[in-house]
């Protein structure tokens, strides 16, 4: 389905908030010793122009991320605990910190405590006693583990399965609401194919070392949950083989993440009675209305192939292997509120193996994120009370405004595009909204329980919460004041269905947003991600939708054709680019995020030009050693100055829809005269090539 277009790797954050406490596990220390860990050095953020991370040395025109950011590494070692480490996960540290301050007050108990403070003080002090999570041993998932013991055929299999939907454990498929992508006024019930153990299904199919290799080690990781679970270790390697042999089957019938990028092949209403005929080993009926849904008519089955594979695979797997299959899925989903055994096997395989991370954090960071991933509005409300500046939220919307009109102006200017489909464009653009900060109006947890002494009874009724919050839309209108991230979160995002971009708290401080430095560095830093997710609704994916948010052609088929073949360009421009080792980058796969980054600095730079231009700034003339033009370059490199693993590079490039962070800076930098321009670079150097590529 189409995905909301995010600035940070959407799967660099779901791996942050697993190793940090959700689903993955953490080490076993008890609450008492975790508190007293000391902070490792105090974060703070870094300032919006940080000369000390430069090589000057270096050529710009050969390497600009090396010039920009080649102390970077050196200045900032990757934690242990941690699988890069850069602009991002420094400002989220800073966070973290403020987060913890937060938590640790509100876990104090006392009668002046509001509704709010209970939840998040009582989640923390439950997540951080992990002696008590200890002592319970496996006693508080009893009652799921006997659901799966009591599984005695695949006619039971509906109402376990609606209730694992309730309490977002991945398992066959993925049931939820969505806006209709051609009615974007209203929401409607989705189901999708999920349940896969690895990160997509390509890593269950190539035939590369690496990730035969993988494989190997996933399946050692089932065989090592069921042993910790109680079955035998020969019994449990013979198990885990079949559990490994069901997922392949299920990966095989799944759709590749470059054709999920296009939201016309994920989107396909059916009636509820068409997809029990094609699933027919399944009651959807009892299903839903187990899940909690609405009733319903109809629904978007975004991979109907999928489901109708489905179908045959639970036919023909036996009972003991879905069973286990079950187990492992459950276990793994709440391994970090189970005890240290089991947190350290997932962790071993998600985290040391997959993502190359040699260390897990300490406990009260996955605490901090876990409680953020639960409650991030109750938590987010005092976040913002308590350090947002009431004055960044306007600051910031008057720069969007200057970025949303350099954009009228590019689309006023270009000369490939016609009148008619400029005019429908413009119209987009117009009718784009912008949230800034946080919600105008906070989420009510009131229905939510929360208690000092559960913790995983506390981790699954949030989900629950959630849940159910999630299945209530369907059938409503569309709430559009709705925010998909919670105010402390260190990115921000485009919807297409909502044609709006966002922008939390989180990352409106330095280095995005730094009040301190010259304006023309703030464009560079946060003036570029506003118009990175302002791009977003005209790259590739962004460009199917309307104004309204509807899945609509609005494109004359020859300013498609010439849109496509210079999209096409930067795919191509892309794949041929090494991310580690001898893998290359995905042109197709990272499209949309390579779009947007191109266009997103050419906005802020038009927009930069004409703050200049508005406050006599001669852009020429050099300032500490550095023109203003340059400064806006470097200060946009600067975004993405990071020190990775390259086990992580190598998950994210063959996973995610984001180039590795020296692309994101060299990738982009190459295509605009105007850097060559700025650093003096002659044609034919590696960031001037003669050939550059342009969408907007």
């Amino acid at each position: 389905m189409a995905a909301k277009r995010i600035l940070r790797s959407r799967l660099a954050l779901t791996l942050a908030v697993t190793f940090a406490a959700m689903c993955l596990p953490c080490f076993g220390q008890n609450a008492k010793a975790s508190n007293s860990t000391p902070m490792s050095s105090k974060i703070s953020p870094i300032p919006g122009f940080d000369t000390s991370l430069m090589d000057t040395s270096a050529d710009p025109c050969a390497d600009f991320y090396r010039y920009a950011c080649g102390k970077f590494s050196k200045k900032y070692p990757i934690p242990s605990d941690l699988p890069w480490y850069n602009q991002f996960e420094n400002v989220e540290e800073y966070n973290r910190q403020l987060l913890r301050g937060i938590l640790e007050q509100a876990s104090k108990a006392g009668a002046k405590r509001s509704a709010n403070e209970q939840k998040i003080g009582d989640y923390y002090a439950s997540c951080m006693d992990t002696a008590a999570i200890n002592a319970d041993g496996l006693k508080p998932l009893r009652a799921e583990l006997d659901r799966i013991d009591a599984l005695n055929n695949k006619k039971e299999l509906p109402a376990l399965l609606a209730h694992y939907q309730k309490i977002s454990v991945n398992a066959f498929f993925d049931l939820g609401s969505m806006q209709d992508f051609k009615d974007a006024t209203k929401e409607i019930a989705v189901v999708d194919q999920g349940g896969l153990g690895l990160p997509e299904k390509d890593y269950y199919l190539r035939n590369d070392p690496k990730s035969a290799q993988l494989r190997q080690q996933y399946a050692q990781h089932i065989a090592n949950m069921l042993h910790l679970y109680g079955e035998p270790a020969d019994k449990a390697t013979t198990d885990a083989k079949a559990i490994l042999a069901l997922e392949t089957s299920m990966a095989k019938a799944s759709m590749g993440i470059v054709d999920r990028r296009d939201p016309y092949k994920t989107y396909h209403i059916e009636t509820l009675s068409t997809l029990a005929s094609t699933d027919p080993g399944l009651d959807w009926d009892a299903l839903l209305h187990a899940a909690g849904t609405p009733p319903i008519q109809d629904l978007n089955v975004a991979n109907p192939a999928y489901f109708q594979a489905l179908n045959g695979i639970l036919e023909q797997a036996d009972m003991a292997t879905v069973r286990n299959y079950l187990r492992v899925h459950l276990l793994d989903s709440f391994a970090s509120r189970l005890p240290t055994a089991f947190d350290q096997e997932s962790f071993d395989f998600y985290g040391r193996k997959l993502a190359g991370v040699p260390k897990m954090q300490v406990r009260w960071k996955r605490c901090v994120s876990a409680t953020d991933a639960a409650m991030g509005e109750a938590l987010g409300k005092v976040y913002v009370e308590k350090y947002f500046a009431g004055d960044s939220k306007q600051q910031t919307l008057d720069m969007v405004k200057t970025i949303e009109a350099a954009m009228h102006q590019d689309l006023t200017t270009l000369s490939w595009m016609s009148p008619e489909t400029r005019t429908k464009a413009i119209d987009k653009l117009n009718l784009i909204t912008n949230k800034i900060g946080y919600p105008d109006k906070w989420r009510d947890y009131s229905k939510l329980t929360i208690r000092r002494d559960q913790a995983l009874g506390n981790s699954m009724r949030a989900r629950e919460f959630e849940s159910a919050r999630q299945l209530n839309k369907i059938n409503k209108p569309v709430d559009k004041n709705e925010w998909e991230m919670s105010p402390p979160t260190v990115n921000a995002y485009y919807d297409p269905s909502m044609n709006n971009i966002n922008f939390p708290a989180g990352i409106l401080q330095p280095a995005f947003y730094d009040r301190t430095a010259p304006e023309e560095v703030n464009y560079g830093h946060i003036g570029s991600v506003e118009g990175h997710e302002l791009t977003h609704g005209f790259d590739d994916e962004g460009a199917k939708f309307d104004g309204n948010g509807n899945l609509k052609n609005w494109w004359t088929p020859e300013d498609k054709k010439q849109f496509e073949a210079r999209t096409a360009c930067i795919d191509n421009e892309y794949s041929s680019f090494i991310a580690v080792d001898t893998l290359h980058v995905n042109g197709k796969l990272t499209l949309g995020e390579n779009t947007a980054d191109n266009g997103g600095i050419r906005l802020a730079y038009m927009a930069m030009e004409a703050y200049a231009s508005q406050h006599h700034i001669d852009l020429t003339k050099k300032m500490g050693g550095f023109t203003p033009e340059q400064q806006f370059f470097i200060g946009y490199a600067q975004n993405w100055c990071t020190n990775d693993r390259p086990a992580f590079v190598r998950l994210l490039v063959q996973s995610d829809g984001h180039s590795p962070n020296r692309l994101r800076a060299n990738g982009v930098v190459r295509n605009m005269p105007e850097f060559a321009h700025a650093f003096s670079c002659k044609k034919g150097q590696p960031m001037a090539p003669v050939d550059r590529c342009r969408v907007w």
